[in-house]
């Protein structure tokens, strides 16, 4: 799995880690049951602080793509189902994104994802 950050991006290197995580699950260039990069391993390849990688990481787990485990790493949670979720969350961002352009608070945005879920 290839990791890209860019410094100069108004997105945070973080959220930057964790869309590379997700784009290879969509894509299949990552599978689940798949292991990721050490923090720290990564850190250093990339040349960010250590607990940039793990705020990546830590998003990536609150939306269910990766088990974090003590001295085990980080894992694409198993199951057939982590491609599919990575590419939903992916969208739903990209839908959060376009909402925010067009003025909608968060609240807003909610209300209308509720609207459309009806």
């Amino acid at each position: 799995m290839l990791f890209r950050v860019d410094p100069a991006s108004a997105v945070p290197l973080g959220d930057q880690i964790a869309a590379c995580v997700r784009g290879a699950l969509a894509d299949g260039s990552a599978e689940p049951g798949e292991r990721l990069p050490a923090a720290r391993e990564l850190a250093d390849s990339l040349g960010v602080n250590v607990h940039t990688v793990l705020r990546g990481y830590q998003r990536l787990r609150e939306e269910g793509l990766i088990e974090l485990r003590r001295g085990r790493g980080a894992l694409i949670v198993p199951g057939a189902t982590a491609p599919d979720r990575a590419r939903l969350v992916s969208r739903l961002r990209e839908a959060a994104s376009d909402a925010r352009e067009l003025g909608l608070s968060d609240e807003e945005f909610v209300e209308l994802a509720r609207t459309v879920l009806a």
